[in-house]
């Protein structure tokens, strides 16, 4: 018995040199025999963990459409509201708690991209993770919903899928991309072939415009939930002819050369590039009865260059305020119409539109190519809607147009 009470006595001994041996390896100060051989509780507090409230939505929107927006900025000295739709900033109202304030009333339902001028430069909405993507700039965005829903929101219908290629363009020398809308339904692998649109964005954007802003999956999605639109696929491709139009800025517009070289090389672009990769990845009519096209502004003057001269392939047109190609002197851009040619042309179009919001500075200019079109025998139709250069125009184009395709 006292030989096992001693071995245990060294065993224990043993170990205890050990911690402390580790211990003054470690730095760490030496363990007593009782704080090696006992841990202590740690005490903990009973009381609850505050926690934090999240930051509130932005803006605040009630039921008629009021929206209450507000920046904490203390230490600006001066604070605007810029609001797509609205053509004048709109000044903000400082606080005692340094939040700047402004209430918009009983805006329309729509969405709306918007930015804060904080003593003249941009900022976003810190609290608004919706945002609106250009090459330029970025906007944060918003939604006014509407009583009932309107054709651009979300509702529980069935749902088509938006899928994203890149490609690389020899003719662009550059990297690119375009995105494309398949119906509720669809099955690559089924024999049939569906009806193509290609919608074209507008200058600063991005390939993502017509779904990011544009809304026209969830439009196409309603549209045809409803019946009003037949199941399409829609290719929305980045839409430029040289990327100059872009390392330039705005400025580019005043040089011509580059502008036509953008238009021209943009119609091989479709033609050579989007064109022949589409037709191989989706089932795609063959029949020009069941081809369309359609842009906004630059996308829209695209629109016309690429439908217009080539009707052979497209029976459906629809430009929503095209802009690039001037307000005179139509003819060069297309050779194909004359007033030789311009009932034939017309009478190979199912639809033709051309539509601008009023108030948008190039309503003059539209107006004067619309009547160039009617003196080469052309009948194109009109839309003048209220509204600027802004998305809402264009989602209530698109809303308008598509229900009009393949019939």
């Amino acid at each position: 018995m006292a030989r096992v009470f001693a071995t245990e006595v060294r065993t224990r001994l043993f170990r205890l040199g050990a911690i402390v041996l580790f211990a003054g390896l470690c730095g760490v100060p030496a363990l007593s025999q009782q704080s090696a051989t006992q841990v202590r509780p740690v005490q903990q507090s009973a009381a609850p963990t505050p926690l934090m409230p999240a930051p509130p939505k932005s803006p605040q929107v009630d039921v008629e459409g009021n929206a209450t927006f507000t920046l904490a900025m203390p230490n600006a000295a001066k604070v605007e509201l810029r609001l797509e739709g609205v053509r004048d900033p709109i000044p903000m109202t400082k606080g005692a708690d340094g939040a700047w304030t402004v209430t918009v009333p009983k805006l329309a339902p729509e969405y709306y991209a918007y930015e804060y001028m904080v003593d003249g430069t941009s900022v976003i909405d810190p609290h608004n993770t919706t945002v609106k993507t250009s090459f330029f700039h970025n906007q944060s965005v918003f939604l006014v919903p509407g009583q009932p829903s309107m054709p651009w929101e979300t509702a529980d219908v069935p749902h088509g899928e938006v899928h994203h290629h890149f490609y690389r363009s020899k003719i662009v020398d550059s990297n690119s991309e375009y995105y494309v809308y398949t119906p509720p339904g669809f099955d690559a692998k089924s024999k049939t072939q569906y009806p193509v649109l290609y919608l074209l964005h507008g200058y600063s954007d991005d390939a993502s415009a017509w779904t990011a802003m544009g809304k026209a999956n969830v439009i196409l999605d309603n549209l045809i939930a409803q019946g009003k639109a037949k199941p399409m696929i829609v290719v929305m491709p980045l839409g430029y002819g040289t990327m100059d139009m872009i390392t330039r800025g705005w400025a580019v517009w005043r040089d011509p050369e580059t502008t036509a070289r953008n238009f021209k090389d943009y119609a091989r672009v479709l033609y050579e590039e989007v064109m022949p990769q589409v037709k191989a990845q989706y089932p795609l009519s063959d029949k020009r009865e069941e081809h369309a096209i359609a842009g906004l502004s630059m996308g829209g003057a695209e629109t016309l260059l690429v439908g217009l001269n080539h009707t052979d392939d497209f029976a459906y047109i629809g430009a929503f305020s095209p802009g690039g190609i001037g307000d005179a002197n139509f003819g060069p851009r297309f050779p194909a119409v004359t007033p030789q040619t311009g009932a034939q042309i017309q009478s190979k179009l199912k639809v033709f539109w051309v539509a601008c919001g009023t108030e948008d500075g190039l309503y003059p200019a539209n107006q004067k190519l619309i009547a160039w079109l009617k003196e080469q025998g052309m009948q194109p139709t009109a839309i003048s809607t209220p509204g600027m250069h802004v998305w809402m125009v264009w989602r209530d184009n698109l809303s308008n147009f598509a229900p009009l395709l393949f019939k």
